[in-house]
């Protein structure tokens, strides 16, 4: 019966005794996602922990006034680290602070969150048994691309190939993503068949282009990205190096004297070209009162040349060259200018119809002169109408004119009687 009583005793001495409401979380820990370098904050609301007692005190004494109160920890759950107890910090970290701005609520503060703060943290109360919560913080960094890994501006011959590459660090690990600066596609070959592909955009770390043409010349953007912003980007030039080519639009020109011709040559090369122009005869052509020049660029590679050539004369005549010359080569184009004589200039409508019916009045009469001539020698007799007769009449200049013309009708139509009756 002893041994019993004692057994009882040692029990009541070993189990605390808890006073006051049991304490409870108002709502649960948020996880929190953060950039590097912000303040991250957890909040830790509890109700009715300020009665809350737990007592070590032997149930046969009687004196419960003692016990400790009831208190909010901060843990870091995956290193077990106590980090503070209500408001005092207990971790060496200057970064951590805990608040307690009314009597329900505990803040812990992380200022300028770094990488290595990432975790689980725990807010844990010490009831009987312990009750706890739990949150994640995470900790994204955003990306940047890894200078010294990257591909600087490039150059290249054209026909050979291009390697691209763009390395990025962040939190967590940024896309590669390639395109061009001027929006045009990107062209992929296959080595094995010979096929090309186009796309606006590619994917990856690498970017290589073979077969390189001069179209595919200009700057590519490598953007690294990982939804944390902001994304950024890399500009990357592509040099492609081939010798100068020229296309001339019209290698005959025709322009009459005393005008203004232009001359025109189209122009590509890389890297960029000197580009001039000489006489058939080699003489250097420069700016001056009767040569005007320019160029006009196009793209990065070509260029429109214009030559003017002021009151076009004799001398100008004959043979022009348009030459481009680049460190890798040189090639040039050759016009002919000749002289085009302008089409007389006709004379006004108005004098011109004037002439016409003038022409047309004096055919009608030498037309009707002649059937009056030969009009006499057909037996059906004359053609001659009244019009005729009075226009011819209104044209001629005198009386014995027409006295004339009448005595001799008759002469050659008495003429006519006797020989047939003759006959």
């Amino acid at each position: 019966m002893l041994c019993y009583r004692g057994l009882v005793f040692l029990f009541a001495v070993n189990v605390p005794i808890v006073t006051g409401l049991e304490p409870e979380f108002l709502y649960p820990l948020e996880n929190v996602t953060i950039p590097q370098g912000r303040d991250a904050t957890f909040t830790c609301a509890v109700k009715n922990l300020g009665g809350y007692r737990v007592s070590p005190s032997s149930s046969t004494s009687g004196d419960h006034s003692g016990g400790a109160k009831g208190r909010v920890a901060w843990i870091k759950a995956d290193t077990k680290a106590i980090l503070a107890i209500q408001e005092h910090v207990i971790t060496n970290n200057a970064r951590l602070s805990v608040t307690h701005t009314d009597q329900n609520t505990w803040t812990l503060n992380i200022r300028g969150a770094r990488r290595e703060d990432r975790g689980v943290y725990m807010c844990q109360v010490n009831t009987n048994p312990m009750k706890s919560q739990s949150a994640f913080l995470e900790v994204v960094i955003p990306p940047d691309i890894i200078s010294e890994e990257t591909s600087n501006d490039l150059m290249v011959p054209e026909g050979g190939s291009a390697k691209l590459v763009c390395k990025a660090r962040g939190y967590p690990q940024p896309e590669i993503l390639w395109k061009r600066e001027d929006g045009l596609e990107i062209i992929s070959r296959d080595g094995a068949s010979g096929g090309k592909t186009k796309t606006p955009t590619a994917k990856g770390e690498t970017l290589v282009l073979s077969k390189i043409t001069r179209s595919e010349m200009g700057a590519y953007l490598c953007i690294a990205s990982n939804s944390v912003p902001p994304s950024v980007s890399k500009r990357m030039m592509l040099q492609v190096n081939f010798h100068p080519m020229i296309q001339v639009p019209n290698q005959l020109v025709g322009a009459p004297t005393g005008t203004n011709v232009t001359l025109v040559c189209h122009v590509e090369a890389s890297p960029q070209a000197i580009n001039y122009w000489t006489r058939e005869s080699g003489e250097m052509i420069i700016t001056n009162s009767k040569y005007a020049m320019s160029e006009t660029k196009t793209s990065s590679y070509s260029v429109h040349m214009k030559l003017v050539i002021m009151n076009l004369q004799k001398q100008d005549l004959g043979g022009y060259k348009c030459i481009s010359k680049n460190s890798i080569g040189e090639a040039e184009g050759n016009i002919r200018l000749y002289d085009m004589e302008l089409p007389k200039h006709s004379k006004k409508i108005g004098d011109r119809r004037r002439d016409d019916e003038a022409n047309e009045l004096t055919n009608d009469r030498d037309h009707r002169l002649n059937h009056i001539y030969q009009g006499s020698l057909r037996e059906a007799g004359s053609t001659l109408d009244p019009s005729g007769v009075a226009e011819d009449s209104a044209s001629s200049t005198s009386s014995p004119e027409r006295c004339s013309v009448v005595i001799l009708w008759v002469f050659l139509h008495l003429a006519t009687n006797r020989l047939l009756a003759c006959t």
